[in-house]
């Protein structure tokens, strides 16, 4: 079902055959639907929650979790106590948490004034957790046993209360809540039910601690496949997982983030429609007024050749050329080292041999680059000196600006800043003013006759 469909059922009145269309629909795609409803401006409040209300309760309850903030908060504050109640007891105690952060001081009151005791404990202690660490994206819904149990055993405690965790796929083995080892599903389906579980786990388990960074732990589950990963407390203690699908959000997130950074904007909250003029405005202009000053540096440079500008004019229109591929070079090796990076392919002991393979990348580039215009100025303008001038300047341009855009990612790895902030225009406002000085002091040491 679509928007329009879902408009024009409404306004008929036709509910028994909305109905009937939405409790066919996936649950994400029925939160999309909601949400996009709920955007229109001829969509009141009074038809939200009818429309959430028509829903079967589980539906209605699962859906709620792909919603958008907006219109979460939009239902909870229509809900009646034992609506609320309801959602809040089918959700996962992370996707609560999720909620929350999200939500104004009152809302939040009345979701955990709607919590029974134990939900309330559990969601104040995820809270505790410093933002961005494990402890914050995990859930605390999660099927251990104990090593003397039999598989048989095992099989009866998921049955009893499977429906109520996250994920039952994976399940961990615990002596004391210190974490012992990890058992499979399907590993227990294969093995005879009288085995014990301490004969079938696997021992060397790979878990994270809960302050770890939140983006080490996607990066984790992502370089051994995992479906879930165990969290653990400073005392080997397991007191939580964290499942693929937070750790999907949290790439997203990240990503997001170094997006913005390599945009030179400051990362924002919230969705660029959800984002006010005045915050987009506000993340722009700190960068912007950074990279407007240290561009009078090149203005400076310009100065400095006036007389050299002034008695052979046609330098002038070689700059753009020269500071554009300047530009273009050192984005393209910032965007692949802060890509290797991110992906822990580059490291900072590799720097040495990340410099030497963009010096001879460079080199490369250089030559071929500077043969073309080369011999483009030559024939063009029959000035070989002028054509030797603009080939030697973007050879030393070219090979700055692809070492710059590799060494300044790295150094800012090195002292604790984020690499993404070393992008394209911070990189693009140094190299101009570099190359502009590579390519007055050649053409003044060149042309020396001419400038006499």
């Amino acid at each position: 079902m679509d928007k329009e469909l879902a408009l024009e059922l409404i306004g008929n009145k036709q509910f028994a055959a909305l109905k009937s269309d939405l409790q066919e629909m996936n649950p994400a795609d029925l939160a999309f639907l909601i949400s996009e409803l709920d955007e229109d401006e001829d969509f009141s409040e009074k038809q939200l929650i009818m429309l959430y209300r028509i829903l079967p309760k589980e539906l209605a309850a699962e859906s709620f979790t792909y919603m958008d903030s907006d219109t979460q908060m939009k239902l909870i504050n229509i809900f009646s106590d034992k609506e609320l109640r309801y959602v809040i007891d089918e959700l996962y105690i992370d996707d609560t948490v999720d909620i929350i952060e999200e939500m104004p001081a009152n809302v939040v009151s009345r979701i955990l004034r709607n919590t029974d005791p134990e939900t309330r404990k559990q969601i104040n202690e995820l809270l505790k957790y410093p933002k961005d660490s494990a402890g914050s994206v995990m859930t605390t819904e999660f099927v251990y046993f104990d090593r003397e149990m039999t598989v048989k055993d095992a099989f009866e405690r998921i049955r009893k209360i499977g429906l109520v965790k996250e994920t039952v796929y994976t399940c961990y083995v615990t002596e004391a809540r210190k974490l012992l080892g990890v058992v499979t599903v399907l590993e227990m389906l294969v093995a005879d039910e009288d085995q014990r579980i301490e004969d079938i786990m696997e021992t060397n388990v790979i878990s994270v601690n809960t302050h770890d960074d939140q983006e080490n732990v996607a990066r984790t589950m992502s370089k051994y496949d995992f479906a879930a990963i165990p969290v653990v407390d400073n005392e080997n203690r397991l007191v939580g997982i964290v499942t693929f699908d937070d750790a999907m959000d949290v790439l997203q997130e990240e990503n997001t983030e170094d997006f913005a950074k390599m945009a030179a904007v400051m990362p924002a909250e919230d969705s660029y429609f959800k984002t006010s003029v005045f915050q987009h405005a506000k993340s722009r202009i700190p960068w912007l007024l950074v990279l407007m000053l240290s561009a009078a540096l090149t203005g400076m440079i310009s100065t400095r050749f006036e007389s050299q500008i002034a008695m052979i004019p046609m330098l002038v229109s070689f700059m753009p050329m020269v500071m554009g591929t300047g530009g273009n070079c050192g984005s393209q090796s910032s965007t692949l080292i802060i890509r290797g990076m991110a992906l822990e392919e580059i490291r900072l002991r590799d720097f040495f041999k990340v410099i030497f393979k963009e010096f001879r990348i460079a080199f490369l580039c250089s030559v071929v680059l500077a043969i073309v215009n080369g011999a483009r100025i030559w024939v063009t303008y029959s000035d070989p000196e002028l054509a030797i001038v603009i080939a030697l300047s973007i050879i030393g341009t070219v090979i700055l600006a692809k070492l710059v855009g590799a060494m300044l990612p790295m150094a800012a790895k090195a002292v604790k800043l984020d690499p993404a902030i070393m992008a394209t225009p911070l990189i693009t406002t140094v190299v101009d003013s570099c190359s502009l000085l590579i390519y007055f002091t050649i053409a003044t040491n060149i042309l020396a006759d001419r400038l006499q």
